[in-house]
């Protein structure tokens, strides 16, 4: 039996990286999915090759700092697969580097209104159709941005704090209903954000690589493994609880 049998579970940002491991490790663990994002050809198809090869899924296009878009999906998803029980919250962005006073309104704007509106329009829509269900779990993804400091992306860490104070007051208003919330703080992840940030700076890269104990970038499936077991019933004691993914980046 796989960890998520019987399960449907919606993962946002799921047309690369993290969010794409992760609900194609859902479909391989049992459990339907829908994958939603705002690239819709990259999300169609990660939908369709799970489809193939065997397990349930769909895609519906998502802005997650809209509240239409989110209500439309979790609707969408309950009258296709009858419920809905988890849940992993991941679409983010990284926005524009610059320091405190430097950055934009526009920036500071967009970068909250994903990573962390976006988070709590998704959970708003998502906590009542997990309460019809008899309860569910909830995994939001913050970062070790949401842990500890970084320069230079002021409301990208800021968004990242906040979804991890917003996981816990949830988590404890939903904790005799069923309901579990936890947040994944995943660490330096060879994504194609990472890559957005990167580029061709090998100093960077360096320096990134010289930040983590265990001498490597973290995979995708990484965290994904992490997520899924949170969405699991094997982690039923669990909430409230922010799990870091990181090769040990934040235990210096």
């Amino acid at each position: 039996m796989g960890m998520l049998d019987g399960k449907v579970v919606i993962v946002t940002g799921a047309s690369s990286g993290i969010g794409k491991a992760t609900a194609e490790l859902v479909a391989a663990e049992g459990g339907a999915v829908t994958v939603a994002d705002v690239q819709e050809e990259a999300g169609a198809a990660v939908a369709e090759s799970i489809v193939r090869g065997g397990g349930r899924a769909i895609f519906v296009r998502t802005d997650v700092s809209s509240a239409e878009d989110v209500e439309r999906m979790v609707a969408r998803t309950v009258d296709e697969f009858g419920a809905l029980h988890g849940a992993f919250n991941n679409a983010g962005i990284e926005g524009e580097s610059a320091p405190t006073h430097e950055c934009s309104v526009e920036n500071w704007e967009r970068v909250l209104g994903v990573n962390l509106t976006g988070v709590w329009h998704c959970m708003r829509f998502e906590l009542p159709r997990m309460l019809e269900a008899g309860g569910g779990s909830i995994v939001n993804c913050s970062s070790v941005a949401g842990l500890v400091g970084f320069p230079n992306v002021p409301a990208y860490v800021a968004s990242k704090f906040g979804v991890v104070g917003l996981t816990k007051a949830a988590a404890l208003e939903y904790a005799t209903a069923g309901v579990r919330v936890n947040a994944i703080c995943p660490g330096v992840i060879e994504t194609p954000m990472i890559e957005r940030a990167v580029g061709d700076d090998e100093q960077m890269r360096q320096m990134l690589l010289a930040a983590e104990p265990v001498g490597r970038f973290g995979r995708p499936e990484e965290v994904a493994e992490a997520a899924v077991w949170l969405m699991s019933d094997r982690s039923s004691f669990v909430t409230g609880e922010t799990i870091v993914v990181d090769g040990g980046l934040v235990a210096r």
